[in-house]
């Protein structure tokens, strides 16, 4: 089995401030929360691995993508890092030849109360719906897994986060970790031992799956809506090729290849 990661760090099971999630610009602070984001990433590879696993591939996937400390990883993973502008970007490295993708650390979409980093991407954003849909970081990049053919199985984060996606119900074979619950400005969080349990356990179930069905269809269309929080970004960005301008704060995209989509995200969001 061949199985694809990719991982961010807002969704860990401490973090709960911007600060907390830049080791570059303040690493005294970092420090404790890039080790949880690999400790996390560890245990869903060991789960992973006791499932069968014997080739992972991990995407750094957070600001600089030099987060995880590779040091610290299965012998049998491999880790991207950094970014070179490829749309895939946080699943960037996922191809036809993997078995089912995971998603760790992951976080609420822009405008959702569940964690105190809730965001899309970006923070230029209030709101952003994919086919009506909220659109957070795992529905953009799950949707890029499946175009390669790549069933996503596992999603960790905090609790609004898993409960917006379970409800959207995409994906038939998800399985969810919830280590966190945030409102407003506070979280909730498991012990950092306990996540990581909680983790590898539920990554173990989720690629011990029958995985035949396991692959979500992607839709015929999409309807990509942004509003931003200042009305200047939502004209400036209107014109991006495919977008129109829907009212102060908002714009729209219609289109029937997802890899517009994808391709727009490192531009405008």
């Amino acid at each position: 089995m061949k199985v694809f990661i990719s991982a961010d760090i807002e969704g860990t099971t401490l973090t709960n401030s911007w600060n907390q999630t830049h080791p570059v610009t303040d690493l005294a602070t970092a420090k404790m929360h890039t080790q949880q984001m690999t400790n996390e990433v560890v245990a869903a590879c060991e789960g992973a691995i006791a499932a069968g696993a014997t080739e992972i591939l991990i995407k750094d996937a957070h600001g600089s993508a030099i987060n995880i400390d590779p040091t610290q990883l299965p012998e049998c993973a491999q880790i991207i890092r950094s970014w070179n502008g490829h749309p895939y970007a946080m699943a960037y490295g996922v191809d036809s030849t993997f078995d089912a993708a995971m998603f760790v650390g992951y976080h609420s979409a822009a405008g959702r109360r569940g964690n105190p980093l809730s965001h899309t991407y970006s923070t230029k954003t209030t709101s952003v719906r994919l086919n009506g849909m909220i659109c957070t970081e795992f529905l953009l990049f799950s949707y890029a897994c499946a175009l390669e053919g790549v069933p996503s199985v596992l999603l960790t984060g905090d609790k609004m986060l898993t409960e917006d996606s379970l409800a959207q119900n995409v994906h038939p074979k998800l399985k969810t970790v919830a280590v966190k619950d945030g409102l407003g400005g506070m979280i909730r969080c498991l012990h950092p031992n306990e996540a990581c349990r909680r983790i590898r356990a539920a990554a173990e179930e989720a690629c011990k799956q029958d995985l035949t069905d396991a692959l979500c269809t992607l839709p015929k269309h999409f309807t990509l809506e942004l509003s931003y929080k200042e009305h200047r970004d939502a004209v400036r960005y209107s014109w991006f090729p495919g977008f129109r301008l829907i009212d102060d704060h908002t714009i729209r995209m219609d289109t029937d290849n997802y890899m517009d989509v994808l391709g727009c995200v490192s531009y405008i969001f």
